[in-house]
This record gives C-alpha cells, sequence and structure tokens, in this order.
C-alpha cells in the first residue's frame, strides 16, 4: 500500500515541519523551507544488510586490522590513512572546477589499469564527455566501465552484476529515488539516495565514492545527515583560478583527520607536490615591504606559506578591511593589537591580507606573521628575507609557544633560512640543535624590532 503525504523539510537542515514556516525552528534560517511529496510504501526496511544478533560482551568481538586498497596517489592514501578501506563510503566536496570529477577519475584509472573493474557513474555529463575528459588525463583502461544513470535502484543493479572494486557517483545531488516524487537535489531524495548507496557500499564490501555539491557559504549541499551516513568527508580547498589544491579530511572513520594531500592541477589532470613548501615561496618577491614566512603544521607536514600584508591609507569613512585564507575575526583581533598596545595608527588605513597559493590556515601560529607582516607594509620597511616567523599573539601583545616547534623549524633550516622569530618558551624545550639562528621573543614589539632592524 503507498501512501503520500506533504510535508515542507529545512534545506538547511532536515527538520521538517507538517506546515510551512517562514523560520525554521531547529536551525534558525529564514526561508529554507520547501515543500515535497513523500511516497511510503508499507515494506520491510531495505536498509537492513544483516541479520539481528543478540548483544554480547565487547571483549568476545573479534578484530583485525582493516584491509586498505591502495589509490596508487600517495596524497590521497596519505588522507584515506594508507588507502581505501572496504565497503567504506567516501564523499569528496568542494567548489565548482576545483578537481573533484578529475581526482577521481584518475584514481579509477590507476585502479583499472591495475586490473581491477572500476564502475564510474556519470550522471551529470554524458559518456562522450566524461571520455572526453579522460582521455586528457592518459590512455584508458579496459576495466573501467562507465555509464550514465541517475535511478539510484539500477545502479545497485550494476554493482551486483559487475562486481567492481570501487564505484564513483558523480554526483550525489542528482541521484533519485523511484520511491519518492520530490526532485533530484532535494533533501529527502539526497538523504534517501545516500541512505541507499551506504546499504548496497555496507552488503556488497564494496568502496564507493560520493562526489558532492557545495552552497555558496562552503558547506556540503543537502542535509547535514549526509556527513553523518558516510565513512569519510574530503574537502578540497583553494581557487580554481590557481594551480594548488588542497584536500583535507574534516571526518574519516578509518584513519585521521589532520593530514592534508598537496596538488597542483596541470593540463594532464591533478599531480602531486611532493615538496609544497619549495612551491609556494618559488614566486616570492625578495626586499618587498609586507612579506612574511610563516611555518604552519598541516596535519604531520610542515608547510612553509608566504604571508602578504598591503597597508594603504584610505579615502573612505570606514576603511576596508580584507582577508583570503586566513579567518577574518582573527585578523581585526591582531589589528586592534597592533594599534592599542604596538602604537600602530591603522585605523585609517585600508589593510588587505593573504596567504598566498589559496592556502587557509587555521591555527594560531600564523599570528606573529600576519601582525609583522602588517608593520612592514605600514612602515614600509622589509622583513628580512631569510628569516621566518612563528607564534601565537594573545590580547597583551606577548608572543605564546605553538606546537611542534622542532618540525617547523626543521623546514625552514631545510629550505634555507637562516633566522627563526619565535616565542622565547618555546625555546625552553627544544632539545635539537639547529643550525639556523633562534631568536626568542616575549612581545610584538619585541619581534618587530628584530624582524625590521635587519
Amino acid at each position: 500500500m503507498t501512501k503520500v503525504k506533504t510535508v515542507f523539510v529545512c534545506s538547511a537542515c532536515g527538520y521538517q515541519s507538517a506546515k510551512w514556516l517562514g523560520r525554521c525552528p531547529d536551525c534558525n534560517n529564514w526561508n529554507t523551507l520547501v515543500e515535497e511529496a513523500q511516497v511510503r510504501e508499507s515494506r520491510p526496511s531495505r536498509y537492513q544488510f544483516s541479520p539481528a544478533s543478540p548483544p554480547q560482551s565487547l571483549l568476545d568481538v573479534p578484530t583485525s586490522e582493516e584491509m586498505r586498497q591502495p589509490t596508487q596517489i600517495k596524497e590521497l592514501d596519505r588522507i584515506l590513512g594508507g588507502g581505501i578501506v572496504s565497503g567504506s563510503v567516501i564523499l569528496v566536496g568542494g567548489e565548482p572546477g576545483i578537481g573533484k570529477s578529475t581526482i577521481l577519475l584518475q584514481v579509477s584509472n590507476k585502479l583499472a589499469a591495475s586490473s581491477q573493474r572500476v564502475l564510474y557513474v556519470s550522471a551529470e555529463e554524458s559518456i562522450r564527455q566524461t571520455k572526453l575528459r579522460a582521455t586528457r588525463l592518459g590512455e584508458i583502461p579496459k576495466n573501467l566501465y562507465i555509464v550514465s544513470e541517475t535511478n539510484v535502484e539500477l545502479i545497485a543493479e550494476y554493482i551486483k552484476k559487475y562486481s567492481p572494486a570501487i564505484v564513483v557517483i558523480d554526483s550525489i545531488q542528482v541521484m533519485s529515488s523511484p520511491n519518492l516524487t520530490s526532485a533530484p537535489g532535494s533533501v529527502s531524495q539526497v538523504r534517501e539516495c545516500a541512505a541507499y548507496l551506504t546499504a548496497v557500499a555496507k552488503s556488497s564490501n564494496i568502496p564507493i565514492f560520493l562526489i558532492g555539491h557545495i552552497t555558496k557559504e562552503g558547506f556540503l549541499a543537502g542535509p547535514r545527515v549526509l556527513e553523518h551516513m558516510v565513512d569519510t568527508v574530503l574537502y578540497f580547498e583553494g581557487q580554481r583560478h590557481t594551480s594548488f589544491r588542497i584536500l583535507r579530511a574534516v571526518k574519516n572513520r578509518f584513519g585521521s583527520t589532520n593530514e592534508i594531500g598537496v596538488f597542483q592541477m596541470t593540463a594532464e589532470g591533478l599531480v602531486e607536490v611532493n615538496n609544497p613548501s619549495q612551491l609556494l615561496l618559488s614566486e616570492r618577491s625578495k626586499k618587498a615591504c609586507g612579506s612574511v614566512v610563516v611555518p604552519c603544521i598541516e596535519g604531520t607536514r610542515p608547510l612553509l606559506v608566504e604571508v602578504q600584508a598591503l597597508v594603504s591609507r584610505s579615502n573612505l569613512a570606514m576603511p576596508r578591511r580584507w582577508c583570503s585564507g586566513v579567518d577574518y575575526n582573527r585578523i581585526a583581533l591582531l589589528i586592534a593589537v597592533l594599534e592599542k598596545r604596538v602604537g600602530l595608527n591603522l585605523g585609517s588605513q585600508d589593510i588587505f591580507i593573504n596567504v598566498v597559493g589559496g592556502v587557509k590556515i587555521q591555527e594560531p601560529a600564523i599570528d606573529l606573521a600576519v601582525a609583522l607582516a602588517c608593520a612592514s607594509s605600514f612602515k614600509d620597511v622589509p622583513v628580512d628575507e631569510e628569516s621566518v616567523v612563528l607564534g601565537e599573539v594573545g590580547l597583551s601583545a606577548e608572543v605564546r609557544a605553538v606546537t611542534q616547534p622542532e618540525s617547523r623549524i626543521l623546514e625552514a633550516q631545510r629550505l634555507g633560512f637562516k633566522h627563526c622569530i619565535i616565542a622565547k618558551n618555546n625555546l625552553k624545550d627544544l632539545k635539537t640543535k639547529f643550525e639556523i639562528e633562534l631568536i626568542g621573543v616575549e612581545t610584538v614589539k619585541d619581534a618587530l624590532e628584530a624582524a625590521l632592524k635587519r
């Protein structure tokens, strides 16, 4: 027996209401409730992929190390924790044109070339369009199968028939279930299709990659429950107009979420970057005011990035503040510290901050570099080009210690830098002897004197 029910579903959080509301009572967003017709059939649940078993002691549960299948792309294997786990569901999100389909097509090519059958479901593009893109990436292997389909039940039949090593769904937002009358991409369709494909992956022990769209705010389109359903969530960072791409894991049930993969977009697809620090600093201008290099930690990898600042007198009543790659609220805090504690008159200045290469830095170790870059541009005095800066800045303009200082300093030393301005408290815990000169500072004023006098 089939039942049709009309409900209003919030496109942001998935909240359901029997009537339309201007504001979602769950997530407090306005005008996000969309009318949908839900079809319900009185039949057993199809998401049960194993018979029910009685409770047992956790000590009696047998364990074994998860078998992983390498993707033959080292940067991707690093993020996944060593390879693809059988039966896992991996969601890859990012801006349009940033490289989501490209990297999964490269993974498909490499696995298919190693005599493994791969099923690529191209729901957004025709088969001919996908082949043209695959041709640019290299020779197409025989074991790479492709189908243009949006019906998840037909896709499940193809998976059962061909038994591929992996499945790629491009993309989850255009998938549809015949059991629902709502349009593809709606909250109910995305949730239903993701749950169905997850059940297929777990029951068949075949890993499935899902490509997901993102909203203009940078979040994955569809209900938030989509990220909870899958095992791993990967985000592409960077701007599609630049060549650098960073693939970051924000959720991983089978590995760490602290790792990143660095790629460069070329005509032949995404190429792994083995030495990202050297590549990011390759075009750095010599003796440029407002340019500072800072060693950051992304996962377990030290990464040297260039922070640029431009401070110029403003003709506006409210000076402009713009930043790329760093948190805007953190920049506002550092500007206030420079005005109140250091004495720089920045209230009438336009300030622009940029992290070169489209890299996004979240850790507070970049604070001192941003402060020195602003001061350097304001005073029109360059920071020593052979120096790196490292430290967190407090509200009293004190420079605080950062984590993992030794690996950061070793990376700067490896790339030929001669001086490192670092919090004095970090010097107490260092056990390694470095060739690079370490300059301990306690306040931002001390750091300015050390950086701008050279």
